[in-house]
């Protein structure tokens, strides 16, 4: 989904070739995700716009009919909080890139510019795996690690 630039009329259309109304607080969202950085989630939403006038439950099903419409990926990374994030690449359940996450203080970071290479062993076992769709690293970050 690039684009040169995320303004307002950028997320209109976005929103519209996905077969989604552009509403004000899909635009917002979108917007907000566009120039986010690193996956966000509901509460990190919620407090970005609420000052805007969204309420939660408004903001939330914006999240979850983006995600759905494949606009957004969902993370779920195993600590009961939804994180989403704007596709970079357009199409089904594409692996777009690995995400790390500190265990001591919960700091989410894109590892955009890093490769994982994973080999499955030859054989029927191969099968058994699927289609990987998200690759998570859990670690120290930088600043905890020094700590």
């Amino acid at each position: 989904m690039p684009a040169t630039s995320r303004d307002t009329n950028w997320a209109k259309n976005v929103l519209r070739e996905a077969g989604l109304r552009a509403t004000a607080a899909r635009v917002a969202v979108l917007k907000m995700l566009a120039v986010a950085g690193s996956p966000q989630s509901h509460a990190d939403v919620v407090e970005a716009l609420g000052d805007e006038g969204f309420d939660q439950s408004t903001l939330f099903r914006c999240l979850n009919e983006m995600a759905e419409s494949r606009l957004l990926t969902r993370l779920d990374l195993g600590d009961q909080i939804r994180r989403f994030e704007l596709r970079q690449i357009e199409g089904a359940d594409t692996l777009e890139h690995p995400h790390f996450m500190c265990v001591d203080c919960g700091k989410l970071l894109c590892l955009k510019d890093f490769k994982v290479a994973i080999s499955p062993s030859r054989g029927p076992r191969r099968d058994i795996l699927g289609t990987i769709t998200e690759v998570l690293l859990r670690g120290h970050c930088g600043q905890c690690s020094t700590e």
